[in-house]
């Protein structure tokens, strides 16, 4: 999760109810480290190589605001932790420098800080890189080794962090308690590593060692008024995850990982195998809906996927792998996809198949995600037009009322909220701020978050469509209508609305009539007058 109130619906960042271990969002106070306790793992001396590779991180952010996208938010400082790793370089948690416009970093019982630069960044699992602008740093801070193997439940491990409550560095001890495969942000799932020490604000970023070898690096705890009985649960990235990142960064390359779409449920109970005529001997799971449902797909509803590359897949969709717990089988994907494939046994009316089903690394959403990016917009009179996404809905999510009205009224922001674009390029297109003050305005109610249907009645397929009608409109009048049961219609006059937008930007200090996307495409040729 970013640094947001909240996430919601398919792009939750975790399991509802995780918030990442960082001042915005916890206020829990830390467990003050023992050097004894390390001792206790793997040794004083181990313990004073991981202190040296331990290093705390100062970021200033400067997150977008969505309902004013011309601008963005107040400057916030945030702490954090990272570690050494090859290459010259420090890894941390993304949530810790996505929209940074200053990080520094910090070596243990070291007075001085290091300016350092995003060098890669990951906010869909979370993995962050960092290069220093003084690299003799490292001349007196070695990387931390990293384990090849994954920790096995019940397994000791160390956290080594900055959290708040203090100023030095934190050291807690806990045991492995739970490894699965579970949602990091959508569409990314991964392994994730649940343990019993405590992880607090600041700790997220820093390792979790076994003996002297790294295992992962904190990102979460749990919190919530669900599992607020819930005492000392937090979370690490392992390192099976943190190397399939580095060797992204290494190809030079987007973070990416294949997945499968589709839709599946389990095959236990009996009327589904009594409906579906299946030898006792069958387990696997149920594809209730192909991503790609057409006459030629590979896989059909009602398929059963028994195998994925040649490892059985239970009753519940899990599989069981040498040296790991049992795991959901999508798992495998990641491992066994090859040109955009994986290879699966099904069994299909009776009969065996093997098939290549289609994996993707992004699947296209309506209301999108879009970390690290500030928004869209266009200002055209006293209108503020930009784009439905999850950073846009974020604040009407904590908000049960409010989105119970938006579905009420048929707005798409709600009604569409989870859906596939209806065709490429599709976008809901906002108006993302309350009227500017103007005249133009007077005896309309407010319309921020209402959904642009169509403009003198040409249906608006996006942003970029929009603007483009605008800066080619000859029209009298500009009509506005809106994608809801209960809307009124604007009606301005387009030359007027020309006119006062100038005013308007300079009477609220605005910079900037759009984003650099949108002013590309209305300064593309002269507007018509």
């Amino acid at each position: 999760m970013y640094p947001y109130p909240l996430r919601f619906g398919p792009t939750l960042f975790f399991a509802a109810g995780l918030l990442l271990a960082h001042p915005i969002f916890a206020d829990s106070t830390a467990e003050a480290g023992n050097p004894a306790t390390a001792a206790a793992v793997g040794g004083a001396a181990d313990s004073n190589r991981v202190e040296n590779s331990v290093v705390k991180i100062f970021a200033t952010l400067r997150l977008p605001d969505p309902f004013h996208p011309w601008a963005k938010q107040s400057p916030r400082e945030i702490r954090g932790s990272g570690v050494v790793i090859e290459g010259k370089r420090i890894l941390t948690n993304a949530h810790m420098v996505v929209y940074a416009s200053q990080v520094q970093i910090q070596a243990n019982q070291s007075g001085d800080k290091v300016s350092a630069t995003v060098e890669a960044v990951a906010p869909e699992i979370d993995l962050a890189v960092l290069k220093l602008d003084d690299e003799t740093f490292f001349d007196t801070h070695a990387p931390l080794p990293r384990s090849a193997a994954l920790p096995a439940v019940k397994d000791p491990v160390l956290v080594y962090g900055y959290p708040t409550g203090g100023t030095s560095l934190s050291i807690t001890k806990g045991i492995v308690s739970r490894i699965e495969f579970a949602p990091y942000n959508y569409p990314v799932s991964g392994l994730r590593v649940q343990i019993d020490a405590a992880i607090n604000p600041g700790n997220s970023g820093g390792p979790a060692v076994a003996g002297d070898q790294m295992v992962g690096i904190a990102f979460a705890r749990l919190n919530g008024k669900a599992e607020a009985r819930a005492e000392g649960i937090g979370y690490i990235i392992p390192n099976e995850e943190i190397e399939y990142f580095l060797h992204a960064v290494a190809r030079g390359g987007h973070y990416r990982k294949p997945v499968l779409f589709d839709n599946f449920q389990t095959l236990e109970n009996p009327a589904l195998r009594a409906y579906l005529k299946l030898d006792k001997g069958v387990t696997g799971v149920i594809v209730t809906k192909p991503e790609e449902d057409e006459p030629d797909s590979p896989l059909k509803k009602w398929d059963v996927i028994t195998r994925i590359g040649g490892t059985p897949v239970d009753d519940e969709g899990m599989v069981r792998l040498p040296g790991k717990p049992r795991l959901a089988f999508r798992y495998r994907v990641q491992a066994i996809a090859h040109d955009g494939t994986v290879p699966l046994t099904v069994v299909r009316g009776g009969h065996q198949l093997e098939v290549a089903a289609p994996v993707r690394t992004v699947r296209p959403m309506l209301i999108p995600d879009h970390p690290g990016a500030y928004p869209s917009y266009f200002i055209f009179g006293p209108l503020v037009f930009s784009t439905g996404s999850n950073q846009f809905m974020a604040a009407f999510s904590r908000n049960g009322s409010v989105m119970t009205a938006l579905a009420a009224i048929g707005n798409p922001l709600v009604t569409r909220l989870g859906a596939v674009p209806a065709f490429p390029g599709e976008e809901l297109v906002v108006v993302s701020s309350p009227f500017f003050p103007h005249r133009l305005s007077r005896g309309y109610s407010n319309p921020e978050a209402s959904v642009v249907k169509s403009i003198n009645g040409i249906p608006v397929k996006n942003l970029a469509h929009l603007v483009e009608f605008l800066r080619d409109s000859t029209d009298k009048f500009i009509t506005v209508e809106f994608a809801s049961r209960v809307a009124e219609t604007l009606v301005f006059p387009r030359a007027e609305m020309v006119a006062a937008t100038d005013d308007i930007l300079s009477d609220n200090g605005i910079r900037s009539q759009g984003s650099p996307d949108t002013l590309a495409i209305w300064n593309a040729k002269p507007a018509a007058k």
